[in-house]
């Protein structure tokens, strides 16, 4: 929770991958708050009360992803929200004439999101999900100790950089409001 309250503030992009991460920690201990509690909560250094609002927010998490039936698979609703606004944006900032390197960036990595797309199951998402989707399974390759192609971290280092950029311009949206026209 602390963590996510941070992320969330500074960077929407690490958010969300991290939230993406947390439904899977969850997954991982087969949604049992008292497993979370017992084998996850405890390692970190927090004080009893810091310890209660992690536990009730892993409680609230559990609850919402047996509501919005994504115990095995799938993300939360407040995290496709997410994502969506930042579709959303992305949307804007591509017709808008007033952000040219957002453009540039993006027919970038248009190619690799061509062929990440091509080689997904679901070629339907939108291409910014496809662009969350590559950079949290280099992630998870990464966590596992695999082995990723120079083409593969090639590729995920352009959409880093892409992903940053919009993440940026959310943040600047929410500070400041971005002008369009």
């Amino acid at each position: 929770m602390f963590v996510a309250q941070e992320l969330r503030k500074k960077n929407i992009a690490e958010y969300l991958l991290y939230m993406w991460q947390i439904e899977d920690t969850i997954r991982a201990f087969d949604c049992s708050l008292t497993r979370i509690k017992r084998e996850y909560v405890e390692r970190f250094d927090y004080d009893e009360e810091q310890k209660e609002e992690e536990i009730d927010w892993f409680g609230n998490l559990i609850r919402m992803m047996n509501q919005e039936g994504c115990r095995e698979k799938g993300h939360l609703q407040i995290n496709q929200v997410t994502l969506q606004m930042l579709v959303e944006l992305h949307n804007q900032l591509l017709q808008s004439p007033k952000f040219p390197f957002y453009n540039t960036a993006y027919y970038k990595v248009l190619p690799y999101i061509v062929e990440l797309r091509n080689h997904g199951a679901n070629k339907e998402e939108n291409e910014i999900e496809t662009c969350f989707n590559s950079l949290y399974g280099v992630m998870l390759l990464r966590l596992q100790k695999k082995d990723i192609s120079p083409d593969t971290q090639h590729a995920v280092k352009e959409i880093t950089t892409f992903i940053g950029m919009l993440s940026d311009y959310y943040k600047k949206d929410k500070e400041e409001g971005l002008k369009f026209e």
